[in-house]
């Protein structure tokens, strides 16, 4: 049986879409400071993808010979960078690049890293008294 031209429309497109995206593309290379802080960003990837296409009968078409074929393919890729992961030492943290919170709930969840980071240094200045 002979392949579909659709078919060979669509593996070309979702192998270049394959070719632009990898694991790097979410989760970047690591960049290091000359003074030992680890950055390492993290994006949003999002993508779409359409094919399609038809056989068509041609005025001129000689009896047994197969239909014309004619289609197209298209693709777009969105990426967002949303954090860096923030690494110093064996402290890790993320540190987030988003618009600020829309709600109360959303900006109390962002500072809950913060606050728990003050809560540590204070009980840390405690122990030492």
């Amino acid at each position: 049986m002979d392949k579909h031209p659709i078919g060979d429309l669509m593996e070309v497109t979702m192998g270049k879409i394959r070719d632009m995206i990898d694991v790097n593309t979410v989760v970047g290379q690591p960049i290091t400071t000359p003074d030992g802080i680890t950055l390492i960003p993290v994006s949003k990837l999002s993508f779409g993808f359409g094919s399609g296409g038809g056989d068509f009968v041609s005025k001129n078409q000689t009896p047994g010979t197969s239909n014309p074929f004619a289609g197209g393919s298209g693709a777009g890729v969105n990426i967002v960078p949303v954090a860096f992961l923030v690494i110093k030492d064996t402290n890790v943290r993320l540190v987030s690049i988003a618009p600020p919170a829309n709600t109360t709930i959303d900006r109390v969840i962002e500072l809950v890293p913060e606050v728990l980071d003050k809560v540590q240094e204070m009980i840390g200045k405690e122990k030492e008294k």
